[in-house]
């Protein structure tokens, strides 16, 4: 099978005397990471089955870690889910989707730190904005969201999910205002105060003579999905937080310089091919790479780390004397000989090396 790794291997080091002084430093230590995960190069375990007749040698290396590894991303999506249920509020809840519009992607994608904080921060002041309206919801409201950049092809799409429970704490803090089940802000409205504060926000960078002016007058995009309960939100949030560009197992093989991939249709929600000349593949890729120590998940309002207090008055108007619990993980500590099925003795500690795993 063919995986990212492989195609940095080969082709990154081209790609780099290529690109390389117009690449991000986040994009050299992505490539460098993604090839040395679960490698020699990481350091790791030697473990040896105890079976004597086996005697099979195992050699276990550590993970790179970085949130763009595809084979490191999936194992926090549960741990942080856990993390979370003392946020959780006993309500309905929505999923939140604002996308900047295809005029601004060029702006985005070349200062992404600085568009991405003011989508966040847009999209958030808009949202709270118009749920403190008495027609809709009244009060104060908490989200929690995650950025997400990518197209199931791998296109650039920047967007922020947000989940956000569906009510909010009266101005006085004595009671809970609950919305509608099926219905928390009109949309319409929002994309407007979503344009009106971006578009504020950007007039004071050195951006914004940068944006074509008919951005200003079309309509934005933002969807709203009733989610269910707060379990089912943080499930619909998880994916879009830890989920990379493009998986291992959707890579479907490297020919002649040219790597072919699988994505799912939007439109006819079918699979289909697509054929990249590697290098390209390599730019799509590293595009939805975030800038170092850059916050892709973020809390607003009652679920706001500073606003703990508030957050537990709205438990206590709902009835929640404790934050709600969840089992926490199982994980198999018994390792077992893949050759036998054994258990595996631990002899030794493996150091980082730059050598090739054995």
């Amino acid at each position: 099978m063919v995986e990212l790794a492989d195609i940095f291997r080969r082709y990154g080091p081209d790609y780099i005397d290529r690109f390389g002084s117009k690449m991000l430093p986040s994009h050299h230590r992505a490539i460098e990471d993604i090839v040395a995960c679960r490698t020699g190069q990481m350091g790791g375990h030697l473990y040896c089955c105890e079976n004597s007749d086996c005697e099979h040698l195992v050699y276990a290396y550590h993970s790179c870690g970085n949130r763009s590894c595809p084979k490191c991303g999936q194992d926090k999506t549960q741990k942080w889910i856990e993390k979370q249920h003392h946020r959780l509020l006993p309500t309905h809840y929505f999923l939140m989707t604002f996308t900047l519009p295809c005029e601004l992607r060029p702006v985005a994608r070349s200062n992404q730190k600085a568009v991405y904080n003011l989508l966040f921060k847009s999209s958030a002041a808009a949202l709270q904005k118009l749920a403190k309206d008495p027609r809709f919801v009244g009060g104060d409201i908490g989200m929690m969201g995650g950025l997400h950049t990518w197209k199931r092809d791998m296109g650039y799409h920047p967007h922020v999910h947000f989940i956000v429970p569906g009510g909010g704490l009266s101005p006085d803090h004595s009671q809970w205002l609950p919305s509608g089940t099926d219905f928390f802000v009109p949309v319409k409205a929002l994309s407007l105060i979503f344009r009106a504060k971006f578009h504020d926000a950007m007039k004071k960078t050195d951006l914004f003579d940068r944006v074509p002016p008919s951005v200003w007058k079309k309509q934005w995009v933002i969807h709203c999905k009733p989610v269910g309960n707060g379990n089912t939100a943080l499930k619909y949030l998880a994916p879009y937080i830890y989920r990379v560009a493009i998986t291992n197992n959707r890579i479907e093989k490297l020919k002649n310089g040219q790597v072919t991939f699988r994505f799912k249709n939007s439109s006819t929600d079918q699979w289909e091919l697509k054929t990249l000349p590697a290098f390209n593949f390599i730019h799509r890729f590293l595009q939805h790479v975030l800038p170092k120590g850059f916050m892709k998940i973020r809390y607003y309002g009652l679920m706001a780390p500073s606003r703990k207090k508030l957050l537990a008055v709205v438990h206590y108007l709902l009835g929640v004397t404790e934050p709600p619990t969840v089992s926490p993980s199982v994980e198999n500590k018994c390792n077992v000989c893949p050759r036998c099925g054994s258990i595996l003795r631990w002899v030794k500690s493996l150091p980082k090396s730059t050598r090739a795993p054995p």
